[in-house]
């Protein structure tokens, strides 16, 4: 079930959020997240109704692991160990099995391993890393073992941040499974949020992405160098669009039940810089590997060559994390390069750079031209690519034949949008994000925002969600 769903819209959310409200007026919190827990359930099965088990089944395993870290009569390294082999082997057996098989038969030659072919279950690779944080956090001290099976449910299965995060860590929540602030005010914001969200993914992402499919379902040989770069600059706002959107609705989402989650998009085309590109982007992501890989591995304290090592490694895993394919491996060290170079010293030239318009040419080319790997099916086709996009091809198919009006405001929108006017009038950015108040007119656009989006939503069925696939 996407957010982006006239059943989510106009069913569940409504129907879901009238019995939270109700069972929040005649009794505890307890009976709240109660609801939370049934209502995330339903969300999940919604589409896969046999993967709730496997869901259930992770979250009661590290349940186990977190009381054994509590007793404090084991060696709690081993136990932290056993979590995490067991995490990353459920993780790889439905998400990695295939890719290695593979791997293994070419190099051998020989069709030794089959193929499994299982299905992704939806939010695996989110709701994996957030179970892993509870239980390390717990070998950590930072954190309190949850002896409540419940509540450590509720954590791993909120539907707003389930199937597409953003990752939430534990330590973040854990006061909020307990006691959190609701009211009015809270609401009113999450809805606000929510239905900005919802404008970012139908109005944009969805009508950007037809345009993409369309070009790329061509033969990628006979496209122009033109037409190319349109398309993947339209690629680059589609992604954004869809990702930040649904974060925004996920944000909205948890307001509307008393969850303050944190920010998971700061405006990254705007950045100067890819490590400042990595600092707005997927947040929740790259701050998670951070914590638990990049400063456990030893972050930039034991020396220059051993920090070049961990970005690498952190790059490698962010890459792999997002798909099992040599594609997202090449992106994740794609970024993971340009990270290397400018701790080398590129970024010191990036900072005393005068002209900033510079700086973010330089990040737009880094980050778009990886977004072809992160897009393509195999290397192959993020090779073809690159060479239209850098070698001049006039190719078959120009831009005439996509180019249109519809495209042309849809592009300048996205451009304004992601960060631009927001930097040009600071007030727009303190307004959206204004959690005490909502202007007239805001209520009036996002009054026509959703009116629009019913109507896409009704007449088209083009709606998918590029990271339900991770």
């Amino acid at each position: 079930m996407y957010f982006s769903s006239m059943i989510f819209l106009w069913l569940f959310l409504p129907i879901t959020l009238f019995i939270y409200l109700l069972a929040r007026h005649i009794g505890k919190i307890s009976w709240g997240n109660t609801v939370l827990v049934l209502a995330s359930i339903l969300f999940y099965s919604w589409g896969e109704p046999v993967y709730i088990f496997l869901l259930i089944f992770s979250v009661a395993v590290n349940y186990f692991f977190g009381l054994l870290l509590g007793t404090k009569k084991y060696h709690n390294r081993w136990i932290v160990t056993g979590a995490f082999v067991f995490n990353i082997g459920l993780l790889g057996i439905f998400k990695y099995y295939d890719f290695f098989a593979d791997c293994g038969n070419k190099i051998l030659g020989k069709e030794i391993f089959q193929l499994r072919e299982l299905a992704l279950p939806l939010g695996i690779s989110f709701y994996t890393f957030q179970i892993m944080s509870y239980v390390i956090d717990v070998y950590r001290k930072e954190v309190d073992v949850q002896k409540n099976f419940l509540h450590l449910l509720l954590y791993v299965s909120l539907f707003p941040q389930l199937v597409a995060g953003p990752i939430v860590k534990y330590k973040d929540i854990q006061a909020q499974i307990l006691e959190r602030e609701e009211n009015y005010e809270k609401r009113v914001y999450g809805i606000k949020r929510f239905i900005y969200g919802l404008g970012k993914k139908v109005l944009l992402s969805n009508v950007l992405g037809k345009y993409v499919d369309a070009v790329l379902e061509l033969p990628l040989e006979q496209i122009s160098t033109g037409l190319m770069w349109l398309t993947m600059v339209m690629y680059a706002f589609q992604i954004y669009y869809d990702f930040s959107g649904y974060s925004d609705m996920a944000i909205g989402l948890g307001a509307m039940f008393g969850f303050n989650f944190k920010e998971n998009f700061s405006y990254p085309y705007i950045a100067k810089s890819i490590r400042e590109f990595w600092r707005r982007w997927h947040i929740s992501l790259s701050t998670w590997f951070r914590e638990y890989v990049y400063i456990p591995l030893g972050g930039n304290r034991k020396g220059e060559v051993r920090t070049y090592l961990n970005l690498g490694i952190v790059f490698f895993l962010t890459g792999f994390w997002h798909g099992a394919g040599l594609n997202f491996i090449v992106w994740g060290l794609f970024h993971g390069l340009f990270m290397i170079l400018e701790r080398i010293g590129f970024g010191k030239l990036l900072d005393k750079n005068p002209i900033k318009l510079i700086n973010h040419l330089y990040v737009c080319l880094v980050v778009f031209c990886g977004w072809v790997f992160f897009r393509v099916e195999d290397l192959r086709g993020g090779c073809v690519i690159l060479k239209n996009l850098f070698w001049y091809q006039k190719g078959e198919y120009g831009l005439q034949s996509c180019f249109n009006m519809e495209i042309a405001v849809i592009l300048l929108v996205s451009v304004l949008l992601c960060g631009v006017f927001q930097e040009i009038v600071p007030k727009l950015k303190e307004i959206i994000l204004d959690k005490t108040r909502i202007y007239a007119l805001e209520m009036a656009v996002l009054f026509l925002i959703f009116i629009l989006c019913t109507i896409s939503l009704a007449s088209d069925t083009y709606n998918p969600f590029i990271y339900f696939r991770f």
